[in-house]
């Protein structure tokens, strides 16, 4: 790594100091931070911060309580780079008060997030210009690349020359609602690197999104762009895609110019826990498993569409994206889960499809009403509403994406309409599911899956031949098609 290139957050670090809390900068402790990908952010101190609960009920007495004192924000310097970090909760405290030989005392406090590189207030703290943020899979996604391979030939058959090369790629970028998303590359020079062996020669080209917001944002800010992007990657790639790396970049620029250059503003990593901590050296999803690039919608078509999606349709992206981020170990649990998506994604379809029209339902209701005692009638007036069954909501989405899609994934949709709405009501209302087997509820759960997502995709635009050739081409929804002939037919007739 590069001294300039952004802390990746599956690699460890650490940081040896001098850390004090805000409101009292003239206590300064030594200590060391410490990063793992896995364990997060630990300061270990040399000395300690107070506390312990305490209080003065009279004068000259001090009861401690039980608890212990958390703090929102601990700044620090180290390796010529200013650290705070949030969320700090005291893990262990050793005092040696009265012990035979003095010594300092030590504290060990865990962090749930740290920025290297800036002293800001607390985390809604504006100080921020622009995010920067890699994900996994997001070169794939990109369809983009500065680097150029050329193979030579002779007579039309390799002639073992041949070339790398850096081009420019063209500048992708688009503003939503003042906020701009620019898809950028961030690449080295050739390098060789000479062994025992052989040498080896290297490049890297890196994509990543950054996002510039019309006025300054925070970290919360810059975690939620940050959230968006990872979660338009994971639906792309049908994956649990994880975070590589956040830089932001301070909005003051630093106040000392460096020779003959003008003053710059500073890169900020953030180092934190996302949902899935990316693996940056890991190998690449196959092509086959993706199911959207940005060849098949432009970035400048679908970070807009994305944000809105995102925006109205989150509960039910979030339940989707959950069984692929935290699968269940049991088939109930993401039958609810699946099911429980499709609900929410059409209320927020808002596809109005009522039973019955409005003037023909309130009369009804009334008439009901006026059987039912006083003492009950509210209750049953809540009880009577004018709302689509799940097996209504079940069919209205599978009527939006493509119908040859649709037709593809499963062939019988009043099968799985009616089967699914068993499966969840047997499960909800009875606890358990005696009329499914296991491997039909698996289908069931797949199924719907497929549904939601293909409905999701269809919401931003997704071509309706790309949405045939994912049912018929990845790996995940084939097999999905596979278990709907199997299991959601009706016995005995033709899959």
């Amino acid at each position: 790594m590069m001294a300039n290139d952004p802390l990746n957050l599956d690699e460890s670090a650490e940081w040896a100091g001098l850390w004090w809390l805000p409101d009292d900068p003239d206590e300064q402790l030594p200590g060391v931070l410490r990063y793992e990908p896995k364990g997060g952010l630990v300061l270990s101190l040399i000395g300690a911060f107070e506390d312990r609960v305490m209080s003065n009920p009279l004068p000259g007495v001090v009861a401690v309580h039980e608890g212990r004192r958390t703090w929102d924000v601990i700044h620090g310097v180290a390796e010529q780079r200013e650290i705070t970090l949030f969320a700090c909760v005291p893990i262990s405290s050793r005092r040696t008060i009265g012990a035979r030989v003095k010594s300092p005392d030590k504290q060990t406090v865990m962090a749930t997030t740290a920025l290297i590189g800036a002293h800001v207030s607390g985390e809604d703290d504006g100080a921020f210009a622009a995010a920067e943020v890699s994900v996994e899979d997001i070169g794939l996604w990109a369809a983009s690349s500065v680097l150029e391979g050329v193979h030579g030939a002779s007579d039309g058959k390799p002639d073992g020359s041949g070339s790398i090369s850096v081009k420019a790629s063209e500048a992708q970028s688009v503003v939503v609602d003042g906020t701009e998303f620019r898809l950028s590359h961030r690449y080295t020079l050739p390098f060789f690197d000479q062994r025992r062996g052989g040498t080896v020669g290297r490049m890297r080209d890196t994509a990543f999104v950054r996002i510039v917001p019309m006025d300054q944002f925070s970290l919360s800010g810059a975690l939620g762009a940050a959230g968006l992007v990872q979660d338009l990657i994971a639906l792309a790639t049908h994956r649990a895609a994880g975070v590589i790396w956040l830089r932001l970049q301070l909005a003051e620029a630093d106040s000392v110019a460096r020779g003959d250059r003008a003053s710059l503003r500073r890169n900020v990593d953030v180092l934190y826990s996302p949902s899935v901590v990316g693996e940056h050296d890991a190998k690449a999803v196959d092509h086959h498993s993706v199911f959207f690039t940005c060849a098949s919608i432009p970035f400048q078509e679908v970070v807009p569409r994305w944000c809105e999606a995102h925006g109205r349709l989150q509960v039910a992206i979030n339940m989707i994206l959950g069984l692929r981020y935290a699968p269940a170990r049991y088939v109930e649990n993401n039958l609810l889960t699946a099911v429980g998506a499709a609900e929410v994604l059409h209320r927020r379809l808002r596809i109005d499809e009522r039973p019955m029209p409005l003037d023909e339902f309130k009369p009804m209701r009334e008439a009901m009403l006026a059987h039912v005692p006083e003492d009950h009638r509210e209750r049953f007036k809540r009880a009577i509403r004018n709302d689509p069954t799940l097996q209504d909501r079940l069919y209205a989405l599978s009527a939006r994406p493509d119908d040859e899609a649709i037709g593809l994934l499963m062939p019988d949709v009043d099968r799985w309409a009616r089967r699914t709405t068993r499966a969840r009501n047997d499960l909800a209302h009875e606890g358990r599911t005696l009329h499914h087997s296991v491997q039909e509820l698996a289908a069931i759960v797949e199924v719907t899956t497929a549904v939601v997502i293909l409905n999701v995709l269809h919401e931003l635009g997704l071509p309706a031949e790309r949405q045939r050739e994912i049912v018929q081409e990845h790996p995940q929804l084939r097999a999905t098609a596979s278990r709907a002939r199997e299991w959601l037919v009706v016995p005995g007739s033709a899959p």
